[in-house]
């Protein structure tokens, strides 16, 4: 298994109801979650504003720390483990974040971009890895050389999954990547994920709040709602014959391109 997930539990401290003295009251995000993820699965984690979605990525990559549970990244728990312990293992897991703009550094260019966890990790031929990167994801090599800002909003996203894939890790995390970008774009991009998991044998979990998008890339989707899972399954099998309400209500919020659907 690349992942096993088991009762894990994550909460923050209220300060908003702070009292005078003594400690903040804590609230709960994530509420017992248990799964698996195995080696080479694409997995889709789907859920509404609120749901804990993006929070249970970051758990997984431990940019947050659990209050409780376990979690165990390719056989090794990785639950509360020091930045200094984890750091042979960052290199494995990367992360691709949803508004390309704010992730990649306006005063850097593009090589620089990409180049800059391959010299964090200490890696040779950095110039040969950063064309190879940029050949991946379909960019001119030339890019290399422009500043993000000189960059659609899909070719910025582009440019992270880039510097993701430089260092070959065996998971991606990808947050929401495809939500700011128009439907050609989206395309491209969810083309590009799926070539790109097969070709490196990369196990990827996609979070979204829309499950047409999770439809079209994903094996298998975990559907979460107030810190809770509510429903597990074969993506097939979940769109043939969801289980839980709040499944049923997140399908029936995708739009149908029927134009002689009545306004309402």
């Amino acid at each position: 298994m690349m992942y096993e997930i088991s009762d894990l539990r994550l909460s923050f401290p209220d300060l908003n109801n702070k009292p005078l003295l003594g400690a903040a009251p804590r609230i709960e995000v994530l509420k017992g979650l248990s799964f698996d993820v195995p080696k080479g699965a694409v997995l889709g984690i789907v859920g509404g504003s609120g749901s804990g979605k993006s929070t249970l990525g970051r758990a997984m990559l431990r940019l947050l720390e659990p209050t409780a549970g376990s979690i165990k990244f390719d056989g090794n728990d990785i639950t509360h483990q020091s930045e200094d312990q984890l750091r042979g293992l960052r290199r494995r897991f990367q992360m691709i974040f949803q508004d390309p703009m704010s992730s990649l550094n306006p005063r850097r260019r593009v090589g620089g971009i990409i180049a800059g966890p391959l010299r964090l990790h200490g890696l040779d031929g950095i110039p040969a890895r950063i064309d190879e990167a940029l050949d991946m994801v379909g960019l001119p090599r030339s890019f290399a050389q422009r500043y993000p800002h000189e960059l659609s909003g899909g070719q910025r996203q582009r440019v992270g999954i880039a510097r993701a894939i430089a260092l070959r890790p065996d998971f991606i995390l990808a947050d929401e990547i495809v939500s700011g970008l128009d439907v050609s774009s989206q395309a491209q991009v969810l083309n590009l994920l799926g070539e790109l998991v097969r070709e490196l044998g990369l196990t990827l979990a996609f979070i979204s709040h829309d499950l047409s998008v999770i439809r079209r890339l994903c094996s298998r989707v975990l559907v979460l709602h107030l810190g809770e899972i509510v429903e597990e399954a074969e993506t097939a099998a979940l769109f043939a014959a969801p289980q839980a309400e709040y499944t049923r209500t997140l399908m029936n919020a995708i739009p149908l391109p029927d134009p002689d659907q009545p306004w309402e």
